[in-house]
């Protein structure tokens, strides 16, 4: 089998949220939530053997309704958040909660069960992120690099700031902030920025992106018309603190210095339709993915905007006279973007695209239909950036 091509795991039900398991950095695994109407709903800890190149899955009940988006602690592999539908007095909400998985899930070290007569097990509830007075949950966001501790939640024009105290069994907000302005406001999405000490965050409502303060809850900066219809993703570049990546239904993907917010500094036009997912390498910030609704999966080499634009440092002891003059005329010009790959397994629209916490070269996407595909960056592009 060759080693680049994909792997492929169809869930039974519908699907739309996605995250890699942040706190395991030995073992590749992806969790992915289901939205099911008619069955209770799931979530599938996805196990990858890269060795045997086969997917291992486990299945926990999440009774408590369609998930909606998913995320996991930075610090406790069995802890994780989802944001889910549910019906209260014949209105649908979208709730917030935090959960544990059973103990024995954790450590990865269970076989799957060949047994289906083993009735799956259910989440543990450790808290609600709920405040009905904020509305409807759009997504939770973990603090980077935390203690598993902070969490921030976006709900229709609310930004929350949760403490999570006592092993996650009880969150209280520390403190929020509000959108101002005229209509219904509503966040579509947001990123903690990794970089100042994690006092930042971008959010997205309709079209503009804007940049949060969370040591005094007030706003920063205000991309008016990033893009020209809804903004659906952001992600921060993990090695350049200034720099955000977005995209959207205009089909588009921007990147921006949000020291000057006049211009994005890039823009890629690859995809035909809505983009709903972009996501930076975490150690090659010139990788970077996307996933649209027309169902592909594109892998772009965004070098020129990376923190190494002009390749690899090489010492200048290293070079003989003849090679240094002919080095320093190359690394002056920054290197070329290209798309590296597109991916087409998919045949549904891919809501969402997340790479491995544990091998930086492997990425996982779902669709829809719930199939979810594990790929890889291509082998001689990694030894070009490796070697």
């Amino acid at each position: 089998m060759e080693d680049d091509a994909p792997v492929i795991y169809g869930l039974e039900f519908q699907a739309r949220a996605l995250t890699a398991q942040t706190a395991e950095t030995d073992a590749i695994r992806f969790l992915v939530g289901t939205q099911s109407l008619k069955f209770d709903n799931q979530i599938h800890i996805i196990d990858f053997d890269d060795e045997n190149n086969i997917i291992n899955k486990n299945v926990l009940l999440h009774h408590a309704g369609e998930i909606w988006h998913i995320s996991a602690s930075p610090a406790d592999k069995g802890v994780l958040t989802t944001c889910y539908n549910k019906t209260s007095e014949s209105r649908v909400l979208t709730c917030a909660a935090v959960w544990r998985m059973p103990l024995e899930w954790e450590s990865g070290s269970h076989e799957s069960p060949d047994d289906s007569s083993n009735s799956p097990q259910t989440l543990e509830l450790l808290c609600h992120l709920d405040n009905t007075a904020h509305g409807n949950t759009a997504c939770v966001l973990w603090e980077p690099m935390g203690d598993g501790k902070r969490v921030i939640s976006l709900a229709d024009s609310h930004v929350v700031l949760w403490d999570l105290q006592e092993s996650s069994t009880k969150a209280t907000i520390s403190s929020s902030a509000t959108l101002e302005g005229k209509g219904q406001l509503k966040f579509t999405s947001g990123k903690w920025s990794p970089h100042h000490n994690c006092t930042q965050l971008a959010t997205a409502n309709d079209t503009a992106i804007r940049g949060w303060d969370l040591r005094s809850m007030s706003q920063i900066f205000c991309i008016e018309n990033a893009h020209g219809q809804l903004v659906r993703d952001l992600d921060f570049n993990p090695n350049k603190q200034y720099y955000l990546a977005s995209c959207g239904d205009d089909c588009k993907v921007k990147f921006w210095d949000v020291r000057h917010i006049n211009e994005p500094v890039k823009t890629l036009e690859e995809h035909s339709h809505w983009v709903w997912s972009v996501k930076y390498n975490h150690s090659h910030d010139q990788l970077l993915l996307t996933a649209s609704s027309d169902s592909r999966v594109i892998l772009s080499n965004m070098v020129s905007i990376s923190s190494e634009p002009f390749g690899h440092l090489v010492d200048d002891d290293d070079l003989s006279d003849n090679e240094e003059t002919h080095h320093e005329e190359k690394s002056k010009e920054p290197l070329q973007d290209s798309i590296i790959s597109t991916y087409e397994e998919h045949e549904d629209s891919v809501y969402a695209v997340e790479w491995s916490s544990a091998d930086p070269w492997l990425f996982a996407s779902l669709s829809y239909d719930g199939r979810l595909v594990i790929n890889r960056v291509p082998r001689a592009l990694k030894y070009r950036i490796l070697l």
